[in-house]
C-alpha cells in the first residue's frame, strides 16, 4: 500500500500537479469537483472529496495546521490579567499552571494542586489567595517566554519545575533573574531549546541549592558549563552533568577531525 502511495506521488509531481486530492482518491473519481456528484461508493473516497474542498492540498492543510497549533499555544501562555485583579497574583499563577496542566503548592501546605489526565484540577486553591506560591511544578507543559508573565510576579518562589517543557529556551531562562532571592531548586532537564547561554545567565539565582541540567541535547561543552556555574553558584549542587562531558568529544576530534558529532555523542 506504501509503495503504491509512493509510485502515485512520484509519478503526478513529475507533471508538478501534486495534490491531496490526486495522491489519495482513485484516478476514477477525479473528474467530480462536488462530492455531493460522487457515485455511490466507499465513504473514504466521499470524505476525501470532502477534505479536498476545504484543503485544496497536502500544503494548505499542513499550513492550517500549523497555524492552529500556534493559535492554540498563544491561547494557552495568555496573561491571566483579569485574574489577577480579582483573585490576586498566587491564585492567577496557580491557575495558569493548573490550566497547563501542572502543579502547585502554596506555602506552609503539603498538599500539592495538580491537574488529572483529563485536566481537571480542585478548585480549593481558591481559598488561599492570600498565601504565597511556594513550589511550581511545570515539567512537560506547554509554557512559553509569554507565559512566564504569569509568574514572574511569585517573590516567594522557592521550587520551580521546567523539565521537558519543549519551548523553554535562553530567552526564557534570562528572565528567571526575578527569583534570585527566593528559588532554591531549578529544574531544567530535558529542556531541547536550551543553550549554553542560557545557563550561564542562572547567576542571578544567588539561593539556589540544587540545578538539575541532565538531557540538554544542544549544550555541548557540559563538563566547561558545570565549572563555570560552580564558580558562579559557588552554594548549589549540580546535578545531571559531570565534568568530563564533552571533555571526551573534543579529545577524540583532536586525534580524528573526521568524526561525527553524532558518533561521538554516541560513544559517550
Amino acid at each position: 500500500m506504501t509503495a503504491a502511495v509512493l509510485g502515485r506521488w512520484a509519478a503526478l509531481s513529475s507533471r508538478g500537479t501534486v495534490g491531496a486530492y490526486q495522491l489519495l482518491v482513485p484516478h476514477g473519481c477525479w473528474a467530480h469537483s462536488d462530492s455531493s456528484k460522487l457515485a455511490p461508493g466507499h465513504w473514504a473516497q466521499r470524505w476525501l472529496l470532502k477534505l479536498y474542498e476545504r484543503f485544496f492540498d497536502i500544503e494548505n492543510l499542513f499550513n492550517w495546521s500549523i497555524a492552529f497549533r500556534n493559535w492554540n499555544l498563544r491561547r494557552k501562555n495568555g496573561y491571566y490579567g483579569y485574574t489577577q485583579r480579582t483573585y490576586g497574583i498566587y491564585v492567577a499563577a496557580a491557575y495558569y499552571i493548573l490550566q497547563q496542566r501542572g502543579a502547585v503548592r502554596f506555602a506552609g501546605q503539603e498538599e500539592w494542586f495538580r491537574a488529572d489526565g483529563r485536566g481537571k484540577f480542585s478548585w480549593d486553591f481558591l481559598n488561599l489567595k492570600d498565601v504565597p506560591l511556594e513550589a511550581v511544578d511545570a515539567s512537560g507543559t506547554l509554557m512559553t517566554y509569554d507565559g512566564m508573565e504569569n509568574l514572574v510576579c511569585l517573590k516567594e518562589l522557592k521550587y520551580l519545575n521546567l523539565s521537558s517543557c519543549p519551548y523553554i529556551d535562553d530567552w526564557c531562562l534570562s528572565r528567571l533573574y526575578v527569583f534570585g532571592d527566593s528559588l532554591e531548586e531549578l529544574e531544567l532537564s530535558g529542556c531541547p531549546r536550551v543553550t549554553e547561554r542560557g545557563l550561564v545567565s542562572l547567576h542571578h539565582l544567588k539561593n539556589l541549592k540544587r540545578l538539575g541540567l541532565s538531557d540538554l541535547p544542544v549544550v555541548d561543552n557540559r563538563g566547561l558549563v558545570r565549572i563555570l556555574l560552580e564558580e558562579s553558584l559557588p552554594q548549589c549542587k549540580i546535578v545531571g552533568i559531570e565534568y568530563e562531558d564533552g571533555l571526551l568529544q573534543q579529545t577524540l576530534l583532536k586525534q580524528d577531525p573526521e568524526l561525527s558529532t553524532s558518533s561521538l555523542k554516541s560513544r559517550q
